[in-house]
Formats: C-alpha cells, sequence, structure tokens
C-alpha cells in the first residue's frame, strides 16, 4: 500500500493500514525535516519512506494508492497509476466502506464545520452515543474502533474529500454552494465535487439542503433518495428546519415544533441561523431532543477561527475569523458586527470577485489593513469602492504588522475582525496555523494577557 500525502489523513491511513497488517510507503515531496511532527505521529508503524517527490514507482508498485486531501489529482505519480489500472482510493472512501453505522455527511463552501459541531453539540446535550471526524481535523479511520451499529456518527466531508469517494452518506447535507477554489477548479467541477455526497445515495437515503442557496435549491430533483430542507425565508416544501415567527422549527411529517427563539441563537450573524438550522434537521433525523437542540444552540460559542473572541484591548475587541479565505465569508463575517470595524485582509487570491466585499468594507469599516500576497489587490480593491478618504486603507507585510497597525487605528468600542477572504499558502500551511499568529500578535498587545 501506498500512502501519498503525509497529513492528518496521511497519518490516520498509516496507523490504521499498519495495524492490519498492510506494508505502508509513505510517498510524500516534503523532506524530512519538514515533515517532523507527522514522522513521529507514525514511527512506531515503521512505514517505507519515500520523501522528498512522489516517485511513479511508489505508486505504479502498490496493490493501492491512497491519496491524502489536497494532493493534485494530475499528480503524474497518480496518473501513472490510474494507467498501470492500480485502485486509488483515500481515507473517506475506506471509512465510509469500513464503518458499521449510517453515516452523516455535512458539506458546504461555508458553514460545514460549525454545522458539524453544532450537530454534535446537540447529540451530546441528548445523551446520544455518537462520534465526529473528517475535515474538522480528526481522522475518520481512527473513530472506526469507537463504533457500533447504533453509534451516530457526523462527518463533514471537503470538496477535495468528496473527489475520491464512491459512495455517499446515507444522510447528506449541503449547507451552500458558493464561488470558491476557483484557483484550483472550474465553477461546474466544483459544483459537480458536492454533488457527490448525495450522488451514490439510494432510494431510502435522506438528503438536506439549503432552499436559500441557489445550487442546493438545485440539487433538490437530482437527490435518489428522500429529501429534506431549510430555510430562513421560506415555507418547506416537506420536513426540515426553518425560522417561522421569529423561532427556529422544526417541521416533521407536517407539523410544526418551535425549538427556541431566533434571537437566542449564541452564535452572531445570519450565516450562522442558518448553521443552526441545518444542525437542527440533521440532529433530529439523528435521535437528539427538541430541549437538547434548543440548550446546543444557546450554548455553543463556536469552533476556533472562525468569529472567534481573542482579546478585548482597550475597550476593543480583537475577533479571529482565519477561516474566512474568500470574500463571501469576509462579507459573512462583517455582516455579524454592528459596530464600527478596522479589517485585515490578505493571504493568497482565489481569483474570486472582489466588488462586493469592497463596498461593504467601505459601509461597515473605520479602516482596512492588508496583508500578504493579495495586500496589493484587496487594498486596490477597496480604495476603488470608497467615495473619498474613508475608510483608510493601510498596507503592511504580515499578519503582526496588520495587527500592531489596527490596535492604532481602532477605536473604544470598535471590532478588529481578522477576516481575511483570501487563502494562507503565502505564508502559512494552513489558516489555523494562521489564526495561531493573529491571537499571538494580538497577545503582545497586552503583554500575553487575554481578557475575553
Amino acid at each position: 500500500m501506498t500512502v501519498v500525502g503525509l497529513g492528518i489523513e496521511g497519518i490516520d491511513l498509516v496507523r490504521y493500514l499498519t495495524t492490519e497488517g498492510a506494508d505502508v510507503t509513505v510517498s510524500d515531496a516534503r523532506v524530512a525535516n519538514q515533515l517532523e511532527e507527522q514522522l513521529a505521529a507514525v514511527e512506531d508503524c515503521e512505514p517505507t519512506l519515500s520523501l522528498g517527490e512522489n516517485r511513479i514507482e511508489d505508486t505504479t508498485n502498490a496493490e493501492v494508492v491512497f491519496v491524502s486531501q489536497g494532493v493534485p489529482a494530475d499528480l503524474p505519480a497518480l496518473r501513472a497509476a490510474r494507467r498501470a489500472e492500480v485502485p486509488i482510493s483515500s481515507m473517506s472512501q475506506l471509512f465510509l466502506e469500513r464503518c458499521p453505522a449510517p453515516v452523516a455527511g455535512i458539506t458546504g463552501s461555508s458553514g460545514k464545520t460549525t454545522t458539524t459541531a453544532l450537530t454534535a453539540a446537540m447529540l451530546e446535550a441528548s445523551g446520544v452515543d455518537y462520534v465526529m471526524g473528517g475535515n474538522i481535523g480528526v481522522g475518520l479511520l481512527s473513530l472506526l474502533d469507537q463504533i457500533a451499529p447504533e453509534t451516530k456518527v457526523v462527518v463533514e466531508l471537503s470538496h477535495t474529500q468528496l473527489e475520491t469517494v464512491e459512495q455517499s452518506p446515507t444522510l447528506a447535507c449541503v449547507t451552500n454552494v458558493t464561488p470558491n477554489h476557483l484557483d484550483q477548479f472550474s465553477w461546474t467541477s466544483y459544483v459537480d465535487l458536492k454533488r457527490r455526497i448525495f450522488k451514490f445515495q439510494g432510494a431510502d437515503d435522506l438528503a438536506i439542503f439549503n432552499l436559500d442557496d441557489e445550487v442546493c435549491a438545485g440539487f433538490v430533483d437530482e437527490a435518489p433518495g428522500h429529501v429534506a430542507y431549510t430555510s430562513m425565508t421560506r415555507d418547506l416544501p416537506g420536513d426540515g428546519a426553518l425560522i417561522r415567527d421569529g423561532a427556529v422549527v422544526r417541521r416533521e411529517a407536517g407539523e410544526d415544533h418551535a425549538i427556541l427563539p431566533r434571537d437566542e441563537i449564541a452564535l452572531r450573524g445570519e450565516h450562522n441561523v442558518a448553521n443552526v438550522l441545518s444542525a437542527t434537521a440533521i440532529a433530529t433525523r439523528l435521535g437528539a431532543a427538541d430541549s437538547a437542540i434548543a440548550e446546543a444552540a444557546r450554548t455553543f460559542r463556536g469552533v476556533p477561527h472562525r468569529l472567534e473572541p481573542v482579546s478585548t484591548v482597550r475597550d476593543v475587541l480583537y475577533v479571529n475569523d482565519s477561516i474566512a479565505t474568500t470574500p463571501e465569508r469576509t462579507i459573512a463575517g462583517l455582516s455579524s458586527y454592528e459596530e464600527r470595524v478596522v479589517l485585515l485582509l490578505g493571504g493568497r487570491d482565489k481569483h474570486l470577485p472582489l466588488r462586493e466585499m469592497a463596498a461593504l468594507a467601505v459601509e461597515r469599516c473605520r479602516a482596512v489593513v492588508t496583508f500578504g500576497d493579495a495586500g496589493d489587490l484587496f487594498a486596490t480593491a477597496v480604495r476603488e469602492a470608497r467615495d473619498g478618504d474613508t475608510p483608510s486603507v493601510d498596507r503592511v507585510d504580515d499578519v503582526p504588522a496588520a495587527v500592531r497597525r489596527a490596535a492604532e487605528l481602532a477605536r473604544p468600542g470598535d471590532v478588529v475582525l481578522f477576516s481575511p477572504a483570501g487563502t494562507s499558502f503565502d505564508a502559512y500551511r494552513t489558516f489555523e496555523a494562521r489564526g495561531a499568529d493573529f491571537r499571538d500578535a494580538v497577545a503582545t498587545l497586552t503583554d500575553g494577557e487575554v481578557d475575553a
């Protein structure tokens, strides 16, 4: 067996496959000193290491090649494996094949992590036996020994994970499909990848779609099995979750059951109301009680790097929204605050439209600070959108410099929102690492003291 890419999924695969007695080769284009933590995690498994490049012989001579998400499908070693008719699989595909319980899978351009974690919180509050994993940072194969046939299994699946599956979860939820990753995929290809979460379902399976999203609404007629719905603005043609008379409502068998008032949802932002609806629709079908769903919605404070309050310094709130790798997510972040904002934009551009984000920044922001590869591009977009000299637009080199400049520009009562609108890959391996750097930079403003 050959595992291509030694990230979270690669480590999960190596540990699982060697436990089953397989001889495993690790193929990674990085060298050993770039993989110190990853190699330490699989050291006791004693895989064969093939580092520094992805060698064709490592894939063409394998019984099966397992590909980690994010590894390009057109990698020469993978193309050679296909020509040699070597089976290609992944952590997600192997998990779906081996999992002894039905799987609830969640995908979307945004909101999938929050929806997954919210669903888990609702199941936890109900006392239901469950596991949660996937793109949320937990290797799926490591969960298998915790899963019994009655366990509720909740997994987040990204478009790159769906790219390698030939099987769909029994319950599939799509939160939304909006332009993203257009630097890597065409729009048609990206939509097709999201479609795979329900494409292979059977007649007895269930797909849940957000009717407020145009692409999701279009999926309704394509689903092979049953369909449920969510909407913040429309009535539903069947079961699901919606907003009615200012409350989150669960609809089942045509009957409405109020769960909690909308204004009691702990998470900020309209996008998070939509996430609560998706989680409600999923958790209901996994056995969560209405009271537990309400409790979780009232108390769930979010996951790291997603509108995460970091610190209040001199009456200015600093918020880490490093997950915002698209202008759309930055728009959602800006829309979550009524206060004046100092917005930090930067990273690597995804070739997505900037006009709407720039216009909202002009409307809502006291100042904009840009950094990284796309700093000039974002700064220009905001300057072109404004009529005059406000908001001010400053260009700096990196995240720590952006935090220092934001601290100079912010006024008491403001929000400094780190919502970059670009990927982290100009300077960081992940958006989590970027968010951690933001946190560290904010901590220096208070000599390391965090009071949020």
